[in-house]
């Protein structure tokens, strides 16, 4: 799209100086494209009051004298008034000049050029601001009146492709985000989202002011009834004509209202509160997760700030009790397992960040009603096994690789196909690992090029069961597996090359569905189902071990973990920081629905460097990034082999780790699958984090022994496992922030 005009034209003409019409004529005069901007307009006064207030150098009251010349007709009429004007200008001669619009129904405007000039004038190209005010009129005319708003044109397969850049840049130059559409595509689109709404605005006002009550009715109207209602103090003529002019598409949308809202009679006539439940738990959160999906975005606000920057002080020292949030991997495994149970499954501790937000809209997409979260908790109303609904569109997963593996193996085996995509960052991680075994089960599933995403499976396969090998250890893809199994013929068996977290076959159990576990085997076979059941989230071990490396490297800190997961699968990170010295213990142990959990104390400690063992290394995979940090400061030498998925995290952790100490001045080499750190003092600096969330929090804690401060660029994805970090560290006693502007 052109986003400047090329040189400057003669002569604008406006046809129609209402509020978008003249907002149009206001800010390309104000810009200085045109030499002279001119408009018309069949009221006198408006002609009038149009060259007084700046909107335009002049008026005339012929169209056909105003047209002479022309570089640009922009027709702001209203829009049954539009065939006249054409009708008028097709008796002229017009020139080169290019011809546009801003009327909301394209076909009703593309019907009528075609009757009066015999076809489509090449050189016009419709257009649709999206875009007003309450007020109206050429005293409401504003110059920035389009800024950052959307402007829709629909050029036809003739339409002249230099008139279309000329109309996109001119709107450009307004500030407009200019997208192209197909007419009736738009015409639909704008009929759901702009006439629809205004319709039932309207049509609800005049129901309850024609009813006898009707001045108790306003006088206790809340805001969200004002709210709703503001827009049917729009234009009656102006949405008079828009009606009539798209009333195809309109018929068409209020039909497919009018079922739902028949429906919604239904439930409330039947007192069905699980159909009411899951319309409002859908709509709820229904235009924040659309916004999400077209800005590529995830769940949570702080992802809007492409180069959130933290600033992290040297110094300090860590002290107090504290909880991190839920763990991640469990608060996934709790949304999917309990939507496929039978019955109700309440969920306490949830990690509300945006990863998991994901699986939770991934399931309302399929039809699950459910609730929260809030303060951590969920209500799951489970649908069983085979009770999953085919979604609207793609399931959209932000930037959690988790929800798109393992979801994959249980959307093998439904009825209706599939797509799965993501932001810019899971775009690129490779998902070959889960399709290759699932299409060796009978899986139909397409990928981008290189095995990446978007992901489209396939409906209505019959799978089988077989026994994998894993070639590399990779608790994702064994229960994308494990998933897959439950519905696959016969029994499905995943040995693991290597211990990887098991929450997968715990969590199975604990819905009752039978899981064998013999030695690095797990099986499971089809024919069974899963009972809803309670869930308590503990605290994410991954987490916590920013807190258990702070405290271990910061002088003088004693710091107590609550209620941390310490499933044998994902205590690597404790076991590693021991090998170095580190003081932490155990308190507490209990076991919280088939999840061990304890208290962790931490005190500060001399670390020295170590060959981290290998076959700790699955076990801490997620958490070798603070585990750097450590080494860092640690005394000698540390050797890390065996972690080649690092590179295909969220980032390349191990280059982009070897990249940010080297910057604060400490001596590392990566390696192909690992890397070697020599502890030693290091320096402030400036790091990037690459929008990898662990990274930016490693940086963080990095900072208690930095000789001067840290800039820590690309920090928001930290919303996607912890959105409580900044203030966590603040209470514990690490010094960091978003750095002011």
């Amino acid at each position: 799209m052109a986003d400047a005009v090329p040189v400057k034209l003669r002569r604008l003409v406006v046809v129609g100086l209402g509020l978008i019409g003249g907002s149009f004529a206001k800010g390309l005069r104000e810009k200085g494209v045109f030499e002279e901007v001119l408009g018309v307009d069949r009221d006198p006064e408006t002609r009038r009051l149009a060259v007084e207030l700046g909107v335009v150098d002049r008026c005339e009251e012929s169209l056909e004298q105003a047209c002479r010349e022309a570089d640009v007709i922009q027709l702001a009429v209203p829009i049954l008034a539009m065939e006249k004007v054409l009708a008028e200008l097709s008796r002229y001669d017009l020139g080169n000049a290019v011809l546009t619009d801003v009327g909301s129904a394209k076909g009703n405007v593309v019907r009528a050029a075609r009757a009066t000039f015999g076809s489509m004038p090449p050189r016009f190209v419709p257009g649709h601001p999206i875009a007003g005010s309450e007020q109206s009129g050429v005293e409401a005319a504003n110059a920035e009146l389009f800024r950052r708003h959307k402007v829709i044109l629909t050029p036809l397969a003739d339409t002249d492709p230099q008139a279309l850049a000329l109309v996109d840049s001119l709107w450009c130059e307004l500030g407009a985000d200019v997208e192209h559409m197909d007419v009736d595509h738009h015409d639909e689109v704008l009929a759901a989202t702009s006439h629809l709404p205004h319709l039932l605005a309207f049509t609800l006002v005049d129901s309850l002011a024609k009813r006898s009550e009707n001045l108790e009715i306003f006088r206790y109207a809340a805001g969200g009834f004002r709210d709703f209602t503001r827009i049917a103090g729009s234009d009656p003529v102006m949405w008079h004509d828009i009606f009539l002019a798209n009333r195809e598409a309109v018929l068409r949308i209020l039909d497919v209202f009018r079922g739902d809202l028949d429906a919604l009679r239904e439930a409330v006539d039947s007192g069905d509160g699980h159909q009411l439940l899951g319309v409002f738990t859908r709509a709820r959160v229904a235009r924040e997760h659309f916004s999400k999906i077209l800005a590529r975005r995830a769940y949570v606000d702080a992802m809007h700030n492409n180069d959130l920057i933290y600033l992290a002080q040297p110094g300090g020292s860590l002290s107090g009790r504290v909880r991190v949030p839920g763990d991640k991997s469990i608060s996934h495994r709790s949304i999917m397992l309990g939507s496929l149970a039978e019955g109700t499954t309440e969920v306490e501790g949830f990690l509300e960040g945006e990863d998991a937000l994901a699986t939770i809209q991934a399931f309302r997409d399929m039809g699950v009603v459910i609730e929260g979260p809030q303060h951590g908790r969920v209500t799951v109303h489970g649908v069983g096994l085979h009770g999953l609904k085919p979604p609207p569109g793609p399931l959209y997963l932000g930037n959690s690789g988790t929800s798109m593996r393992l979801l994959s193996g249980l959307l093998a085996a439904q009825s209706f196909d599939t797509t799965l995509t993501g932001d810019a960052s899971l775009s690129k991680r490779p998902m070959n690992r889960v399709a290759k075994p699932l299409r060796e089960m009978g899986a139909v599933i397409e990928t981008g090029p290189e095995g990446r995403p978007p992901l489209t499976i396939r409906g209505g396969q019959r799978l089988t069961g077989m026994n994998y090998e894993m070639p590399m250890a990779s608790a994702q893809v064994k229960s994308c597996l494990l998933l897959a199994g439950l519905y696959a013929a016969g029994e499905t068996a995943v040995t693991e090359p290597a211990p990887t977290r098991d929450h997968t076959e715990r969590m199975l159990r604990g819905f009752g569905y039978p899981v064998d576990v013999q030695g690095s085997t797990a099986r499971v076979e089809s024919g069974h189902k899963l009972s809803a059941t309670h869930i308590e989230v503990p605290a994410d071990i991954s987490s916590a071990a920013f807190f258990l490396v702070a405290a271990s490297i910061a002088e003088g800190s004693e710091i107590v973990l609550e209620h941390v997961g310490i499933n044998p699968t994902r205590t690597g990170v404790i076991d590693i920081l021991k090998l170095m010295g580190a003081d932490i213990t155990l308190e507490n142990q209990r076991e919280v629905g088939g999840e061990p959990v304890a208290d962790l104390c931490v005190r500060s400690a001399k670390l020295k460097g170590i060959d981290i063992p290998e076959d700790l290394v699955p076990l801490a995979i997620d958490e070798f990034p603070v585990l750097f940090v450590a080494a860092a400061n640690a005394e000698g030498r540390t050797v890390l082999r065996g972690a080649e998925e690092l590179r295909v995290k969220e980032s390349d952790r191990i280059q982009v780790m070897a990249d940010g100490l080297k910057a604060l001045g400490v001596k590392c080499e990566p390696t192909p699958d690992g890397i070697i750190i020599d502890g030693g003092a290091y320096g402030g600096g400036e790091v990037w984090s690459h929008g990898d969330h662990r990274i930016a929090m490693s940086f963080s804690v990095a900072s208690l022994r930095a000789g001067g401060p840290i800039r820590i660029h690309d920090c928001a994805n930290v919303a996607t496992s912890f959105p409580t970090f900044l203030g966590l560290a603040s209470q514990t006693g690490i010094r960091v922030a978003v750095e002011s502007n």
